[in-house]
């Protein structure tokens, strides 16, 4: 694949990176998630507030179904219809942002999953989504199969994640 210049112009970040692989595909082989960002975005997740202001960096089709508020964070616009975030602030405090990335995990899905790669950070982001798995095990553990009213804001979590939490 020939590499693809991406531009970057929002209210947190300008520049851009490139692309090396084929969107969708040629994912580190212990990274599946079960959810793409366009699925991510109509099902509702982060209030609808993530990524308002950089719709140009992202394909068009990904927002024809979002649930988005430019304005404020919605819990309304949430699948789960609950808050199951955490400030940015609180992500920057702990360290869990980088530079590349300074909206977070989903900024960095939606760029990999686009098809940029930066090693060292990848493996950084998926040894953290792996992590997350442990909230799977709690729902499985905790609420009867397919029970959606169990334990929203774990499932509206994971979804924050690319687990599809409604198939738990």
């Amino acid at each position: 694949m020939k590499r693809k210049k991406v531009i970057i112009n929002d209210r947190m970040q300008q520049g851009y990176y490139h692309l090396t692989e084929p969107a969708g595909r040629n994912f580190h082989p212990g990274f599946k998630p079960e959810l793409t960002p366009a699925q991510m975005l109509e099902l509702g997740v982060f209030g609808g507030k993530y990524m308002t202001d950089c719709k140009r960096e992202f394909p068009k089709s990904w927002f024809r179904k979002a649930k988005l508020c430019p304005q404020r964070h919605d819990p309304n616009l949430n699948y789960f219809k609950v808050n199951a975030s955490q400030p940015l602030k609180v992500w920057q405090d702990k360290g869990w942002i980088h530079p590349a990335d300074p909206r977070g995990w989903f900024q960095w899905y939606c760029r990999y999953y686009l098809g940029r790669r930066m090693p060292e950070e990848d493996a950084r982001q998926i040894k953290r989504w792996k992590a997350i798995k442990r909230h799977v095990m709690a729902l499985k553990k905790n609420c009867p199969k397919e029970r959606l009213d169990c334990r929203p804001r774990q499932r509206q979590a994971l979804l924050h994640w690319a687990y599809d939490s409604r198939k738990i």
